[in-house]
């Protein structure tokens, strides 16, 4: 296997380091105290086409492959994560199933606006008592011959008031379980479907997370992707595709973390010297880098997978369960080595290890990952 990344991966690479560092650092503190959502940012993320990588130029896409959407991913959750889930939503959860499964007008319609960053998409699955069961679905769409009449809740949706489509999983045969699901393009502001008040969140604050109801809401059978029945197989393979944006992002917040940390020890002297020679600290920044090399190949295995159009559904596990773990005992040993600094806001770090705990938990939580990978094992 070839691990030397190709000219074109550098320069996306450096494109999304030069903007996380000139466009997303200057003001993530103060968008993550006050919750506010990164507008400009994510317009400009847009005209760069960072929102719809993997989408084909035909709609308005740029045409990348996987390895470039981590790369990144990485560079901007190395800043701003509350950014890079915006951007990971867009891509892995809406634009993936459109553009793999939608239909050419349903493309035309949305997925080309998406792809260009003219509007923002979001994913509705989760629920009040159903997160990574997807077969428990309370939200339900009956259907009423020409259209679907849309009832439920969905709660913790990324991306919940800022996008203008929804992609949401519904229940249409209970009689016939994961065969009696499907998944419709909901338009933001259809009769009956209101948005809920903002989470107000431990970390990645600056993402717009919230609940979605929908009240007899009319939606056309032509806004039902694929054949009926499909919801519960379209939502597996979407969460597999999403488990490697967010193990990306955990990358990314790691990698940030440990470079704020390894700065920091250089310039930090304790007993006339910095910090960096003393041992303690030394070994905790090979720790760090090791980890952090070892999460980095799964991410770019789990890519490459994706790209070859080979099975990845383990190996995107592997990289969400192991990415997100490195992230968070690395942004803790980042704090740590800040010391007292590291529990001031402007130092970074701490935003950081508030942002790492996520990544633990949604595209499902750790040990939803040990059932996809044991399951993979023992099959």
């Amino acid at each position: 296997m070839n691990f030397q990344l190709s000219e074109e991966h550098l320069m996306i690479q450096q494109a999304a380091r030069d903007f996380a560092n000139t466009e997303l650092k200057p003001g993530v503190i103060d968008r993550d105290e006050h919750q506010k959502f990164p507008t400009e940012q994510i317009k400009k993320l847009g005209e760069l086409g960072f929102l719809g990588m993997m989408v084909d130029p035909k709609y308005g896409g740029a045409g990348m492959d996987t390895i470039s959407y981590v790369l990144v991913m990485e560079e901007l959750s190395k800043i701003d994560a509350s950014t890079s889930v915006v951007v990971s939503a867009n891509n892995s959860l809406v634009c993936f199933g459109l553009e793999k499964y939608g239909s050419e007008a349903q493309k035309e319609k949305y997925l080309t606006p998406l792809a260009t960053g003219e509007k923002l998409g979001a994913f509705a699955l989760s629920e009040p008592e159903a997160g990574s069961d997807a077969t428990s679905q309370h939200t339900t769409a009956e259907d009423m011959g020409d259209h679907y009449l849309l009832n439920g809740t969905k709660n913790w949706i990324t991306n919940g008031s800022s996008a203008s489509i929804y992609l949401v999983i519904a229940q249409t045969d209970v009689s016939k379980g994961s065969h009696g699901i499907n998944v419709l393009i909901v338009e933001r502001g259809m009769d009956g479907f209101t948005i809920g008040p903002k989470e107000n969140k431990l970390g990645i604050r600056g993402s717009d997370t919230h609940s979605l109801m929908f009240n007899d809401v009319k939606v056309p059978k032509e806004n039902r992707i694929a054949e009926d029945g499909f919801g519960f197989k379209f939502a597996m393979e979407t969460l597999e595709g999403g488990r490697i944006g967010i193990a990306a992002q955990a990358l990314g917040i790691a990698s940030g973390a440990f470079e704020l940390a390894t700065n920091y020890s250089k310039e930090r002297k304790t007993f006339g010297k910095p910090i960096c020679q003393h041992q303690a600290i030394a070994f905790k920044l090979a720790d760090m880098a090791t980890e952090i090399e070892a999460a980095r190949l799964l991410v770019l295995n789990a890519a490459w997978l994706k790209d070859q159009d080979l099975p990845y559904d383990k190996a995107s596990s592997m990289a969400k369960l192991f990415a997100s773990e490195v992230a968070m005992r690395t942004t803790v040993e980042a704090v740590q080595v800040h010391g007292g600094y590291g529990f001031v806001k402007e130092y970074h770090v701490e935003r950081l290890m508030r942002d790492a705990k996520i990544t633990q938990i949604y595209e499902g939580t750790s040990e939803i990952q040990k059932i996809v990978i044991s399951r993979s094992i023992l099959k």
